[in-house]
């Protein structure tokens, strides 16, 4: 199954809380933090929530 890499490229300060905790949600924490995500719907919807935040490339 694919993967897709997930990066933190802004600061979640001045957001919103639910923006907050889907970043929490993917397990990114601070700027310029990376995890590897499995490519499933739920990961895809949590990045669609905060594209504004994140940059993600394809594992």
């Amino acid at each position: 199954m694919a993967q897709l890499k997930v990066t933190q490229i802004r600061s979640a300060i001045g957001n919103k809380r639910n923006v907050r905790e889907t970043l929490r949600s993917l397990g990114l924490k601070r700027i310029h933090d990376s995890v590897v995500q499995e490519d499933r719907p739920e990961i895809r919807g949590m990045v669609a929530t905060v594209p504004h935040l994140v940059r993600v490339e394809e594992v």
